[in-house]
């Protein structure tokens, strides 16, 4: 049944199996492309070149933005999350945010992914996360400060190589 696992205030917090090696290891995996980003930002030859190693870097961290937000809507379908506005605004934001940065594009759509990396982090680490898995909001801090540098750098390098 949904909701049958969902902590409330009364409840202990949830149990949570360990998390395989292997998970980590794939979630930092998911930096990887968007260090490719950066070293085509910066060492691709000609405009076009750099500017799609940017939008590719662009679009990979949106996915990876709308996936953080997707984690919480499959909690919430599993019962671990309970169905309140709060929590589904939560796992809705990224989706939106992501998808408003593709449309921005270039380097203020790089800075909004930072933003929303950020804000998305800093509300699974201070109200989601006690109902977290522990393994989970470890490895999303981490992952949090790896894409938000890389994303921030490839801005900035993006404006040193002319790139809007």
């Amino acid at each position: 049944m949904i909701g049958s696992h969902v902590k409330t205030e009364d409840d202990r917090a949830p149990s949570w199996p360990r998390a395989p090696a292997a998970a980590e290891w794939v979630g930092y995996l998911t930096v990887g492309p968007l260090l490719l980003g950066l070293a085509g930002v910066g060492l691709l030859e000609g405009y076009a070149a750099r500017e799609m190693a940017q939008r590719a870097t662009l679009g990979w961290g949106a996915a990876l933005l709308a996936f953080g937000g997707a984690v919480h809507w499959g909690l919430m379908l599993a019962g671990r999350l309970p169905w309140t506005a709060a929590c589904l605004a939560g796992a809705l934001a990224p989706l939106a945010v992501a998808a408003l940065a593709v449309l921005i594009g270039g380097q203020r759509g790089l800075a909004l992914l930072v933003v929303g990396f950020g804000g998305f982090w800093l509300y699974e680490h201070r109200v989601r996360a006690a109902q977290l898995p522990p393994d989970y909001v470890s490895l999303r801090r981490q992952l949090s400060i790896a894409i938000c540098s890389v994303l921030a750098v490839t801005m900035f390098l993006s404006d040193a190589a002319g790139i809007a």
